[in-house]
């Protein structure tokens, strides 16, 4: 009923044909200039001066009437891009497949687009239908035509505060359903990433999406395969950093588009085990983030590798490797497997690998490698990690509450601390003696700590080569 209702209040047409936009003011969806940032106010207000329409789009106008904090707001409008960089000062064009102009706002940068026009047949594509370049203008209602979900083609007039909606994208907000524009099909052979899109903003907005758009994504999954890494990498991490990536993660997997993805995944999962982290993981991940705290690449990527690094340290330590130059052998090869698909940049693996290279550390509690270890730049990820470890059943828990304490701790503390693990350590020193000819402690840690400098060095070379 409520749906026929407000299908017949907004005369839902074909989202494809529809040219008249729905009008709506202020006392209707209570929406004001002020909840939008000063930056993107600056920007409507400079060109419209100029006798330029601009509105507010897309996702910022969608989460303010979903009562969602928007990350960034973005500006649309029908002034070319060479004519928004004259009407700003501080501003430049970005952008191959489609010229945009991000605007220097004191700390804002506003993205601004000018609107899109309908694809002509001679547009570029590639052998599967994804537009490779985009640089056509068009009107309003063509740009409207060209978003790929209803609730992201609207437009907030800052000057007015009305909102056209061109696709019945607040009724569909209304009956938290997420509809694609056109036909589902040739939207996601244009841009695949759509699919990605869709589960993203489901989660995030608590919206079902639209069956017609559900429907085809398991057998257009393998398009995602033709999409850059560097974009597809980009998409992965606003996925994984939404705070609702759990959600995220069990509907990628549902849909089959964890193959074109992160197909590692399914042999994650595959073990209760790796579940288990996984979630772990992104849950962690999940209450940072909606507690407002930050969330880098580094630590997501080492969480969804780990599983397959801590198997291929395994195997080369069964060949009668060390395990140190072990682990950096297994690091180098995830990374290399893993990198080019997920386009890892050359710093995001340096960090990377240091998480991962300090989980051993941690263990060696002895003399000063527990002061160096606390002074390493990664200390705070890689400690976070070891609880991870310690959640996830991996180690035992003391470790990781040893280590806090350790830090939390005045240098008197620190040292009863170390005092109380001295008979541990002295056996491990008898034993180190009698496996390397009688060293002392103090050449052990030499040893340990020059191997890791070697082993580090070897990988920044060969990242830098790689660069």
């Amino acid at each position: 009923m409520l749906r026929k209702f407000i299908n017949r209040v907004f005369k839902r047409d074909d989202a494809s044909t529809a040219r008249e936009p729905a009008v709506i003011p202020f006392s209707s969806h209570g929406m004001g200039r002020e909840q939008i940032s000063s930056g993107s106010r600056r920007v409507c207000a400079a060109l419209s001066e100029r006798g330029y329409k601009a509105y507010v789009v897309g996702g910022a106008v969608r989460d303010l009437l979903a009562q969602v904090t928007p990350k960034d707001f973005d500006v649309a409008t029908d002034a070319t891009p060479d004519e928004v960089r004259r009407c700003l000062r501080r501003s430049r064009l970005i952008g191959r497949r489609f010229q945009i102009v991000h605007a220097y706002m004191g700390q804002e940068v506003i993205e601004i687009t000018t609107f899109r026009g309908a694809l002509g047949e001679d547009a570029k594509t590639d052998a599967h239908g994804r537009v490779l370049r985009d640089n056509v203008f068009g009107s309003q209602a063509e740009d409207a035509a060209r978003r790929d979900f209803t609730v992201n083609a609207l437009y907030f007039d800052p000057a007015t505060e009305q909102i056209l909606d061109y696709h019945h994208g607040v009724a569909d907000l209304k009956q938290k359903t997420l509809r694609v524009i056109g036909d589902p099909k040739t939207r996601y052979r244009e841009d695949p990433v759509r699919m990605l899109r869709a589960i993203r903003l489901a989660a995030k907005l608590g919206l079902a999406i639209d069956p017609a758009a559900r429907r085809p994504i398991r057998e257009m999954a393998g398009l995602l395969e033709n999409v850059p890494a560097a974009r597809l990498s980009d998409e992965i991490f606003k996925l994984l950093s939404s705070g609702h990536a759990v959600q995220c993660l069990r509907q990628l997997h549902a849909e089959g588009l964890h193959q074109g993805t992160l197909p590692l995944l399914d042999v994650v999962l595959r073990t209760p085990e790796g579940e288990r982290f996984i979630m772990l993981a992104l849950a962690d991940t999940d209450a940072r983030i909606r507690q407002d705290k930050s969330s880098a690449p580094c630590f997501l990527f080492a969480a969804l590798l780990w599983r397959e690094v801590g198997a291929v340290w395994r195997r080369i330590r069964e060949t009668g490797e060390h395990p140190l130059p072990a682990l950096h052998q297994a690091m180098n090869e995830v990374l290399s497997a893993q990198g080019q698909k997920l386009a890892i940049t050359r710093r995001v693996a340096g960090d990377i690998k240091e998480i991962w290279a300090l989980q051993p550390r941690f263990e060696h509690r002895v003399g000063r490698r527990p002061y160096s270890v606390l002074e390493h730049p990664r200390f705070r990820a890689a400690y976070d990690f070891l609880r991870l470890r310690a959640k996830a059943g991996e180690i035992d828990a003391a470790l990781p509450a040893w280590w806090l304490e350790f830090q939390d701790a005045d240098s008197e503390a620190r040292a009863q601390l170390l005092a109380t693990l001295s008979p541990e350590g002295a056996k491990r020193r008898k034993r180190r003696r009698s496996r390397r000819g009688g060293k002392g402690t103090q050449g052990a840690e030499g040893e340990d700590a020059a191997m890791d400098s070697a082993a580090l060095s070897g990988d920044n070379a060969k990242n830098d080569a790689a660069a």
